[in-house]
């Protein structure tokens, strides 16, 4: 059912820590603000949000529902649905969402984050973000001083030099095919990390957590931690309307959306803040450049607004003369 679009200064795709810091902001400074989130945090599966100074812990929903409460009391508003299509002319942006409802915005913050595609390891899914994980940052504290085990990629050394600031017990698990450059098995064995080189296809666990390593050759293996790499992908379909596309990252780590250092894309009217534009950064860094992207959209409002008003000022000025006043 085709509905009265709403009108906004702002519209926010995403309500996570980068979207929800933007809106606060703008809301802060009087600006009329929608943010569009479908509910689905990438950290939802995690127990709690870490190196977030003073809400070390804190499960990722609650800091949300905190968010959301505080940016409503600036008269920032909230969709619970999800941007479908989007499209560009003179006087903003339409956006289509998936419950028929549409949108018009004069700018658009894209913070809807990336997704964690896994590796192919039967099983993985149920443990990611409890004891299956890639960040000794988010997550290492809580495997301290356990069995930990590197499933191999492209990052696996360096992620295993990083576990084993944790514990002293980090073995690689190597594709049997794979030879490792000289250097970094140098690296790997003067740090005592093992090198195993047996592929995992599958893991077991219990309810909560992952407990055993299941290897092609039908042996298997009990762990504390599993560390894996994910691929980050950058979902910007809904932008397609509008030219936007995903590119690869310089690193190999997945795909990001390009900026300027302001948060600015290549098209006009449209920004992005946090893990989409920096797919390595933890939630109070998306969170930071939340607020440092939403005080960009405002400033760039302001612009056009006192361009506005002084085109006006001119015109009447002229008009005046005209009539001979």
């Amino acid at each position: 059912m085709k509905t009265t679009p709403d009108a906004c200064d702002v519209a926010i795709i995403g309500g996570g820590a980068a979207g929800l810091a933007a809106a606060q902001a703008l809301g802060r400074s009087r600006r009329s603000v929608v943010v569009i989130d479908a509910g689905e945090p990438r950290n939802a599966p995690a127990a709690g949000v870490h190196n977030f100074l003073t809400r070390d812990g804190l499960p990722p929903r609650e800091l949300l529902a905190l968010g959301r409460a505080e940016a409503e009391g600036y008269g920032v508003r909230f969709r619970d649905a999800r941007a479908t299509a989007t499209r560009r002319d003179d006087a903003g942006f339409g956006i289509e969402l998936d419950d028929g409802r549409q949108l018009l915005s004069r700018r658009i913050i894209l913070a809807s984050g990336v997704s964690d595609e896994l590796p192919e390891v039967a099983g993985l899914a149920a443990y990611w973000g409890k004891n299956a994980l890639h960040c000794p940052y988010c997550h290492g504290w809580e495997v301290r001083d356990r069995d930990i085990a590197v499933l191999d990629s492209a990052f696996a050394v360096h992620q295993a030099l990083m576990f084993r600031q944790l514990s002293d017990r980090v073995t690689l698990f190597t594709a049997p095919e794979r030879e490792l450059d000289p250097v970094e098995r140098e690296k790997l064995e003067a740090r005592g990390i093992g090198i195993v080189p047996r592929e995992i296809n599958a893991v077991r666990g219990n309810d909560t957590h992952l407990t055993h390593l299941l290897f092609r050759d039908g042996a298997d293996r009990a762990v504390d931690a599993l560390v894996v790499m994910p691929h980050f992908a950058a979902g910007v379909s809904a932008l397609s309307g509008v030219g936007l596309e995903a590119t690869v990252h310089p690193s190999g780590i997945g795909t990001y959306v390009v900026t300027d250092e302001t948060g600015k894309t290549e098209i006009p009217g449209l920004w992005a803040a946090g893990n989409i534009r920096d797919p390595m950064a933890q939630v109070v860094m998306a969170a930071a450049d939340g607020l440092r992207v939403g005080a960009m959209v405002n400033a760039d409002l302001i612009q056009e607004e006192t361009d506005a008003a002084v085109a006006a000022l001119r015109i009447g000025a002229v008009a005046e003369v005209g009539s001979g006043r």
